[in-house]
This record gives C-alpha cells, structure tokens and sequence, in this order.
C-alpha cells in the first residue's frame, strides 16, 4: 500500500511553493466557489457510528498514507455522501448496497483486529493496521467475513481516492492546477509545463517508476 502524503517529514513537499487555489481567479465564480468551499471545515459525521467513525478513520490514515496533519477529511467526505446515499449509482451483486457494505466492512475491521489482538482496528499499532489491511488485500476474491475481499477492497479504495483527490490539498501535492476552465491549456506535451505549473523536484519518488525498477 503506497500512499500520498501530503506532506514529507522535513515539511517539504515535491513541488514547493505551488498552490492550486492560487489560481482560482482563473476559475469561472461557480468553480472557484465549489473548490474554495473543500477547504471549509468539514461536514459534521452523520452516517458512521463512534465506532464506525473510529475504525474509518484508522483505515483512511492508512489507504492514503495521511498520518498527520493536515489531512484531507476524507471520513467526513465519505460520511456525507453515505449519509445523502449519492453513492456511484451501482454495486457488485455479491456485495450489499454501498451504505451496508461499509457498516458491514468496519464492523468486520474491528471484529478482525480484536480477534487478533483483543482490541479495535483504531487501537492497533500503525504496524498492526498495515498488516491487517495487507492480509484482506491479499485474499482476492476469498471471502472475507462473509464478504469477497476483493470487492470490500474495492469499496474502500474507491471511496478514498474519489474524496482525497476532488480536495486542494491533494492537488497540491500532484502539482495539480485544478480546472482548466476556462483558461485552458497552451503549452500541450510530455513534460512541457504552464507558467503557473511547478517542476517536480523529486521525480525519483514517483512511486510508478520505483514499480517499473
């Protein structure tokens, strides 16, 4: 599981000084405002239990690698689509609909970590959560607490990335600009950068081409 922290642990990020909301005065006004708006505090939980709130929260740290702050608040991104049931309009018919299958999947988390080690998932170890979440990747298709692995997988990926990556401060982590409407773009091509885009100062860290090594 590699992640994308938002920040590393000297401060530093891989395109230093840039910040998508810098360029919102290129944005059309609806735009600026939906984007501006992810950066409000976050809506209060209304879905989740404590406890579901709790095992969410560990889980999201670890998909996205988000272990201090700031974090982009993907629980509660997650919560308010669950809790308005705008889910992505479909689900595997072996698995529940999405707002079951998450109750079902953080309940079973828990029901994991205290059989293993007589707590909840948010009470274990980094170390711990990473091994529990890398056994459950690892199944497949397998089962899992009633559930196909890989689809519960599925499910949490799926909801983690749609929220971290629709929020500015991910985008500042990618060196993404945001819209590009309706300015658009002119200097089109491999490694050709806008005047308001930055170069990435740590290229080797991409972690597809560690793959591709």
């Amino acid at each position: 599981m590699t992640g994308l922290p938002l920040a590393d642990a000297d401060g530093g990020g891989r395109y230093p000084g840039f910040s998508a909301l810098a360029q919102a005065p290129h944005w059309d006004p609806v735009t600026a405002a939906v984007v501006q708006g992810r950066m409000a505090l976050p809506p209060d939980v209304r879905f989740f239990t404590p406890a579901e709130e709790a095992a969410a929260r560990a889980l999201f740290d670890q998909l996205l690698d988000q272990h201090a702050e700031p974090r982009v608040p993907v629980v509660n991104m997650v919560d308010a689509r669950l809790a308005e049931d705008e889910t992505d309009g479909w689900h595997y018919d072996n698995m529940p609909r999405d707002g079951a299958a998450w109750r079902a999947s953080l309940g079973a988390l828990d029901r994991e970590a205290q059989s293993r080690e007589g707590c909840t998932f948010a009470l274990l170890p980094l170390d711990g959560q990473a091994r529990l979440l890398q056994d459950i990747c690892d199944r497949g298709q397998d089962l899992w607490h009633g559930l196909p692995a890989d689809r519960v997988w599925g499910l949490w990926t799926r909801y983690a990335c749609t929220a971290f990556y629709s929020h500015p401060l991910a985008w500042d982590e990618i060196g993404f600009a945001g819209p590009a409407y309706p300015r658009g773009y002119k200097n089109l091509g491999v490694d050709r950068l806008e005047p308001f885009e930055v170069r990435d100062v740590r290229p080797e860290a991409d972690p597809t081409r560690r793959a591709d090594r």
